[in-house]
């Protein structure tokens, strides 16, 4: 994706990141535009969080760079334009919810006002309950709040809707949403892809340390070159050029990189057929082609 038309307020360079004989992240090179919301997609143990880390100053590089705001995410005054909120947060249950918003406001410069703050995520009315007595669904959204107490410039979040249920997810979305609309950068990770192609405006896909993909979603679907044959049939029958095959309630559902050699051989072949549909593959199709196919070069 070319970002040189916006301003770059986050990169990294070369970036490598080792624990131990573990490679994390190889020599990741990625830039964050203003404005942008990006989504980081990638399997268990991609390195999608010791990115963020990185970017946050939480993790230094083994070897590479890292520039966040013009600076260096290790400088306590660059990290006050940032709000983190990782996979893992642990907030003090005796304090209420406004309480602790307004403790980690005041090391802005600038801040959010409260009430409004945990309106936006869902939260209001609950200045006054003490965390502990939040449910699990409460806390994770005042966790993702906090991230944007002190009025950022880029937000990172790291798996923010985990452990949410539908309505809650969506109520965290339109949060999300309002701070991009008002200028806001955003790049958070999911293993929810619906959630990425319903927020992001550009994907990157991590696999074993390394970028293997990044636009649009529609670039990212189309980087792989493979649309979806399906059509109703008793059974899945054995054609060329299948990437992967299912049968669902009665249809077959076909991933390939040729649909119209398919065709042509599922007609020939004299299989009984009705209801033919060939469209675009998805993102989570298009994800999963592209991690088996570094899976398979490893």
């Amino acid at each position: 994706m070319n970002t040189t038309t916006r301003r770059t307020l986050a990169r990294t360079i070369e970036a490598t990141r080792r624990y131990g004989d573990v490679l994390a992240l190889d020599r990741v090179s990625l830039d964050i535009g203003a404005g942008e919301l990006v989504g980081l997609l990638g399997p268990n143990g991609a390195g999608k969080s010791t990115l963020i880390s990185l970017f946050a100053g939480l993790r230094r590089p083994t070897s590479g760079t890292v520039e966040l705001l013009g600076g260096s995410p290790a400088d306590p005054a660059v990290r006050q334009g940032i709000g983190v909120t990782p996979q893992e947060t642990g907030l003090p249950e005796a304090l209420k919810a406004g309480e602790i918003v307004s403790f980690v406001s005041a090391h802005y410069p600038s801040r959010r006002d409260r009430t409004d703050l945990l309106a936006r995520f869902g939260l209001a009315g609950l200045a006054d309950r003490q965390i502990g007595g939040l449910s699990g669904g409460q806390k994770r959204r005042l966790a993702v709040a906090l991230a944007f107490a002190g009025d950022p410039r880029v937000v990172f979040l790291d798996e923010p809707t985990t452990g949410l249920d539908v309505e809650a997810r969506r109520t965290l979305w339109e949060g999300i949403r309002s701070f991009h609309a008002g200028g806001g950068t955003v790049v958070l990770t999911s293993h929810y892809l619906e959630e990425i192609e319903a927020l992001a405006q550009r994907v990157v896909v991590i696999g074993r340390g390394r970028v293997l993909a990044d636009g649009s979603v529609q670039d990212v679907r189309d980087v792989v070159g493979v649309r979806r044959v399906s059509f109703a049939a008793p059974a899945v029958p054995d054609l060329p050029g299948v990437l992967r095959g299912s049968v669902e309630n009665g249809r077959v559902h076909l991933l390939t990189t040729d649909s119209d050699l398919l065709v042509t051989e599922l007609v020939r072949a004299g299989t009984p057929f009705a209801d033919l549909q060939v469209r675009p593959t998805s993102l989570e199709e298009a994800f999963l082609t592209i991690t088996s196919k570094e899976e398979t070069r490893a």
